[in-house]
């Protein structure tokens, strides 16, 4: 059970934190499905800082880092946040139908920068990170937000062994995918790419997926200026945040960017404070053939295909099918609203 601060914690929390619209007795029941990460490191601390969420559980899923990594980082991640109530899980080791994929290069060689947190005092919990989700949106239902911002492995196998949880979600919001090109190659996103055939069974579970892509947080930028606010103030986990901030800018610097794509907590805002993002209702498939496309999500903008009838030796179009929207896909982003929130959040604790 998450700790309840005290009544005057909670004030000062709600006039501290301009789009706070909740208090902990109406937070948002969340799971963060999760591979850490710097980015997941960032969207898990805001989450854990926010009163709009209780997170009832970390599921680790492999992606920038393996099973094993991620799970010891998320641990790590909830000792430092002082939350050892919080359950964290292990679940899936690989991906469905392809070898791990993982990001090193982008996330130092633990994950986490290189940063190496203390010995976590949290212990895992015994359940396998999918049967966990079930057994949460069954004890929870229509009250769980599924926030996955890794490869959708996890997700995938517990809809497929309980489809019956799918109604029973309040809402999914993911970090992945992108409708104006990828991030690992010219199509693909890199959560999608690390599993598309997971990404196809969750986009086509019958839910309205809240999909947050590479595009816009690529748009969405932590910058020097930033990073100062951070270092000024100190604690346990502004300092933790300020040293992967650091190595993550250094980074994405040297490959060309303006600032640190804030991928992950761009997403867990969205479930806070859903005013943050623009978002258009399409219909989303996921290409798991393709040969320089695997992984892409094709957003279908206009919400029909051409209806193609044989005629003889050919087709002709004989009218439009009209598809039915499965995502609510970001356009936009208010940057400079969301990288607000996210400092005044993690600033000083």
């Amino acid at each position: 059970m998450k700790r309840r601060p005290v009544l005057s914690t909670v004030l000062l929390a709600m006039l501290s934190f301009p789009f706070a619209q909740a208090d902990a007795q109406s937070s948002q029941r969340v799971i963060i499905d999760t591979d850490p990460g710097v980015d997941d490191a960032f969207a898990i601390l805001l989450a854990l800082n926010s009163p709009e969420l209780k997170v009832e559980a970390l599921t680790v899923v492999p992606g920038n880092v393996d099973g094993r990594q991620g799970l010891e980082n998320a641990l790590k991640i909830a000792s430092l946040a002082g939350r050892c109530d919080l359950v964290v899980a292990g679940g899936a080791q690989h991906p469905l139908n392809q070898k791990l994929i993982t990001a090193q290069y982008w996330h130092g060689p633990n994950g986490l920068a290189g940063v190496e947190l203390p010995a976590s005092k949290c212990k895992a919990d015994s359940r396998f990170g999918p049967d966990l989700i079930i057994e949460l949106v069954h004890k929870y239902p229509h009250e769980i937000t599924l926030i996955p911002v890794g490869p959708l492995t996890n997700i995938a196998l517990a809809v497929s062994k309980d489809p019956s949880i799918v109604p029973l979600v309040k809402n999914i919001v993911i970090m992945g995918g992108s409708i104006t090109g990828g991030n690992v190659n010219g199509a693909a996103e890199a959560n999608i790419y690390n599993d598309p055939e997971a990404a196809a069974i969750v986009f086509n579970a019958g839910w309205m997926v809240t999909m947050i892509g590479s595009d816009v947080g690529e748009r969405t930028l932590m910058t020097r200026k930033d990073l100062a606010q951070l270092q000024v103030a100190h604690g346990p986990e502004s300092d933790f945040v300020a040293k992967l901030a650091d190595f993550y800018l250094t980074r994405s610097e040297k490959s060309g960017y303006q600032g640190a794509a804030m991928y992950d907590p761009l997403a867990v805002a969205t479930a806070i404070d859903p005013t943050l993002v623009t978002l258009k209702d399409m219909h989303v498939d996921v290409e798991t053939r393709g040969e320089f496309t695997r992984g892409e999500t094709v957003a279908n903008r206009m919400g029909s295909d051409e209806n193609n009838v044989l005629r003889g030796d050919h087709y002709e179009i004989e009218g439009v099918i009209e598809l039915k929207p499965n995502a609510r896909v970001c356009l936009a982003s208010d940057a400079d609203r969301f990288l607000k929130l996210f400092i005044n959040r993690i600033k000083e604790k």
